[in-house]
């Protein structure tokens, strides 16, 4: 049985939930709940996965598991995507010696053991949320226990934010509540993809990091709803100077993130980070008083730069701190 301790730690995060109210941002409850799972079962990694089609697809995660956001297994050959099939909580104590499990994908995580359960939407296993660790034999029934009641939580959690639409479940999970722009989740998974894609065509793709400036003087300033409409302005601009082939997203806070795919070839990089900074960069009318709003950028491409997801990412995002704080860009 688990301790009083822990049942206490699920308290909180039921009590936590609660508070949220109805109007709960699905993606940012998924986080959290991930990174309460590593601690509540004293694992290294966990991941929420949802079922899509004919794979599994990271939609939230934490530690060991961090990195691999937006990751799609095939369910046929994970045991997340059994945990699906028969609605059935799984425990596996060594996955370099498990068939039922993806033993390549458990090798690049450096992951050895693991359990999982299943969340179930309208009466249907719509995905699992599992916990891992870097030791065989770690988890024991008592944390599949603890596992069951946060999952029961999760499930609540997706029947209240879909209550009126059921169809909504993807969308809230993989966008941002206050923006409507794709979340981390989701433009890690078109990252993903689009490498993928730009390594078999060879055509070149970029990463944008983007910081909106000034939020947090702006909160204090004028309170927090001068910030949400800050906020909104800045992301209905910067999609607006998009393609339909390029994604911006909301990665949180006053962090934004821009796939470039293809990369145009007028210009380049160099000459659509100006554009966009030209259309984003201005003053934004709150209550009769102007916001001054704009962003420091920074950029990645590929093949220039390398064809690694997370290291595209943060080459990115060193080089927009070196926007923002005016220095000499970083090399590849």
């Amino acid at each position: 049985m688990p301790t009083t301790g822990k049942l206490l730690e699920v308290i909180a995060l039921q009590t936590e939930v609660a508070g949220l109210g109805l109007d709960l941002d699905l993606g940012s409850l998924l986080d959290r709940v991930v990174k309460r799972t590593v601690n509540l079962v004293d694992a290294d990694g966990a991941a929420l996965e949802m079922a899509e089609g004919d794979e599994m697809v990271y939609r939230a995660a934490a530690g060991m598991a961090e990195g691999s956001l937006g990751l799609r297994l095939r369910r046929s050959d994970s045991l997340s995507g059994r945990c699906v099939a028969e609605g059935q909580s799984l425990i596996c104590a060594d996955a370099l010696l498990d068939p039922r499990c993806d033993r390549a994908a458990c090798e690049r995580l450096g992951l050895r053991s693991m359990v999982v359960v299943p969340l179930r939407h309208h009466g249907m296993t719509v995905g699992v949320l599992k916990a891992m660790s870097r030791q065989p034999g770690h988890f024991a029934d008592r944390h599949l226990a603890l596992l069951k009641l946060v999952s029961e939580l999760v499930a609540a959690a997706m029947y209240f934010a879909t209550r009126y639409a059921p169809d909504e479940l993807f969308r809230k999970a993989t966008h941002d509540g206050l923006t409507d722009l794709p979340n981390r989740s989701l433009f890690m998974d078109r990252l993903y993809a689009s490498l993928a894609q730009a390594q078999r065509d060879g055509q070149p793709l970029a990463v944008m990091m983007l910081d909106l400036n000034g939020l947090k003087g702006i909160n204090d300033g004028f309170g927090h709803r001068a910030g949400d409409a800050a906020l909104l302005t800045f992301a209905h601009r910067l999609a607006g100077g998009l393609r339909q082939t390029d994604t911006a997203a909301r990665l949180g806070g006053d962090e934004f993130a821009v796939l470039l795919r293809p990369l145009a070839a007028d210009g380049g990089l160099a000459a659509t980070m100006q554009r966009l900074a030209g259309q984003i960069n201005g003053s934004v009318e709150f209550e009769g008083r102007l916001l001054q709003v704009g962003a420091s950028m920074g950029a990645a491409s590929f093949p220039e730069d390398g064809a690694d997801a997370t290291r595209l990412l943060e080459l990115a995002d060193q080089r927009m701190y070196c926007d923002k704080r005016g220095l000499q860009p970083v090399s590849a």
